[in-house]
């Protein structure tokens, strides 16, 4: 039996990676990807990163390295600390073959008693490598799948009460970053089904579940953010004031808010209202206002106010997205 084993870090993971997994699986019988924490590196979860590796590869056997060496080099130190790891991990596997396209493949495949099995050690088949894609992954879009290029995506979230300013800022800062942005749909559903300006548990549970689809198809074209225009915890507090309860689902909805956005803002309503014929007035806004930051803060999701003016919340956002002081 032919056993391929490969390593990484695959932060993140990329074609010329999947390049090297795909030739091992065309050749081996089974094939083991090992895959080390690397917080030095990289801030994405070890487990996420193994989650690609299983979602695009479901015949491969993953094993996460959480305490492998962090190390990296060609000092003799260094090999015997990463030859010793690999050994201990998957050093009664029987191993036939070792797959890379790095200097450390002859050592590991010796020390694995393996044939040394080099892929396109020139990176001429897929010209790019981590480290570029780190500095700028939008300009290598090209060579990171779709299931991958999603999670390098920061989805930043803007709450507040109606007519808190919400949709101009994620107009302006869509322009600003040259990345595309995502409108309410509750806003353009309600508009077209309401029902004396109500909508069903039923209906707004759709709400929510179309925002998130439209998300996802949003991020693939996106440049490092995606910024969004509400979440599914507006559409429960809808809810709430419809039905004083929410749909089992919207709840589980609005609960992975908390995990689904990287940064969320609050737009505040010290602004002036904007007395459309879709909303319900002043007193309304006050009263989702103080709900929005109720929840935010019951769910323990951290936020940040913004100012009133749009120049002073474009600024706000750019500090806190580009860590400026």
């Amino acid at each position: 039996m032919k056993i391929g084993l490969t390593l990484g870090k695959y932060a993140p993971l990329h074609k010329g990676h999947e390049h090297v997994i795909e030739t091992a699986l065309a050749e081996m019988d089974l094939v083991i990807v090992m895959i080390y924490h690397c917080p030095e590196t990289t801030s994405i979860p070890l487990s996420t990163r193994a989650q690609w590796i299983r979602d695009l590869f479901p015949n491969v056997e993953v094993i996460e390295a959480p305490d492998g060496p962090t190390e990296t080099g060609d000092s003799e130190r260094i090999k015997k600390l990463n030859e010793d790891y690999i050994l201990k991990r998957v050093g009664d596997r029987g191993i036939t073959h070792f797959y890379s396209s790095e200097f450390y493949g002859e050592h590991v495949s010796q020390t694995l008693g393996a044939e040394n099995r080099v892929v396109d050690p020139e990176r001429s088949i897929v010209p790019v490598s981590g480290t570029a894609i780190r500095e700028n992954a939008f300009e290598h879009r090209r060579f990171i799948s779709d299931r991958v290029y999603k999670d390098l995506i920061q989805k930043v979230v803007f709450l507040g009460g109606p007519s808190t300013g919400k949709t101009t800022l994620c107009t302006a800062l869509s322009e600003q970053f040259s990345t595309p942005w995502m409108p309410e749909y509750g806003r353009e559903y309600w508009e077209k089904f309401h029902d004396d300006r109500r909508l069903s548990p039923e209906q707004l549970l759709e709400i929510a579940e179309v925002h998130i689809e439209r998300e996802e198809a949003l991020l693939p074209s996106c440049n490092k953010y995606l910024f969004v225009d509400t979440n599914a915890l507006t559409t429960y507090l809808f809810a709430l004031y419809y039905h004083q309860s929410a749909h089992p689902e919207l709840k589980r909805l609005a609960e992975e808010s908390k995990r689904r956005y990287q940064v969320t803002f609050v737009c505040n309503d010290d602004i002036p209202y904007d007395d459309t014929w879709c909303r319900s007035g002043e007193v309304n806004r006050r009263e989702f206002q103080e709900g929005t930051i109720r929840e935010l803060v019951e769910r323990k999701i951290p936020y940040q106010t913004l100012p009133p003016s749009l120049e002073d919340r474009v600024a706000a956002v750019k500090r806190r997205l580009l860590q400026e002081p």
